[in-house]
């Protein structure tokens, strides 16, 4: 009887209706299809994918990767705009260094670097969870250090109030800074590094990043400025190291 009783309530509907009441909502296509090739479409698809995923920490996390992807293609604006759709205090971090990283492949203008930097600080100073807020301090350091703003980059990490975070952001800013083979930028963010501990640490990872790179006088003399002696002769002994590997390499036929 019920089911006698559905059919014929079906044939007495609209045939539209009819239609919306068979499928499935689950299989309903509200997205309108676009051409691939054409990225704010389809990034406008994934954003109201996004806006139906009930798990916040899972959507965070989508939103995150959303707002690196407008900012590899230079929509810097609607990136910002994904960090208030985020939740999650340490995502919100995470996504101001997705962004701020993707700065240094575009080759801006200082100018302009200087004004999405000074974007990004105004959204982490939004960000409430103290922890997440030096980190995504720390980021911004990291990014404008990536961009080559090393003014910038010091500037921030000064501003940050907790101790270990802020001399973390002083040796994260040391490395990319080596991998840049800047060694005067190099002594000078580790230099503001007041932690003996944390200083040994930062000037240890700049010799080996620097031996990498075959600056042995730079990695050499960054090793002799630590002051623990098991990790100085750490440091030593691994320039030996790749030294004689790299000898090997050159005397092989």
């Amino acid at each position: 009887m019920k089911s006698t009783a559905y059919h014929k309530i079906l044939f007495q509907l609209p045939a539209f209706l009819v239609f919306v009441c068979l499928i499935h909502p689950s299989h309903a296509q509200t997205d309108e299809k676009c051409d691939v090739k054409e990225k704010i479409c389809v990034i406008n698809t994934l954003i109201s994918t996004a806006e139906k995923i009930d798990n916040t920490a899972w959507r965070d996390q989508v939103y995150r990767e959303i707002a690196k992807t407008l900012a590899a293609n230079n929509n810097f604006d609607q990136a910002y705009n994904m960090i208030e759709k985020i939740q999650t205090p340490d995502t919100q971090a995470m996504t101001i260094r997705g962004i701020g990283m993707a700065v240094a492949d575009h080759h801006f203008p200082s100018e302009h670097n200087e004004k999405i930097f000074k974007a990004l600080r105004n959204k982490a100073e939004k960000i409430d969870h103290p922890p997440s807020y030096a980190i995504a301090l720390t980021y911004i350091a990291m990014s404008q250090a990536f961009a080559g703003d090393n003014e910038g980059s010091w500037k921030t990490a000064h501003d940050m109030e907790n101790q270990a975070l802020r001399n973390k952001a002083f040796g994260e800013t040391a490395e990319i800074q080596a991998e840049f083979g800047d060694y005067v930028a190099v002594k000078k963010s580790i230099g503001f590094i007041d932690t003996e501990s944390f200083r040994d640490k930062a000037y240890q990872t700049v010799s080996k990043i620097l031996g990498d790179k075959e600056m042995y006088e730079e990695a050499y003399d960054s090793s002799l400025m630590i002051g623990n002696p098991y990790k100085k002769a750490l440091a030593i002994q691994y320039i030996l190291d790749v030294q004689d590997a790299k000898n090997k390499m050159q005397d092989a036929p």
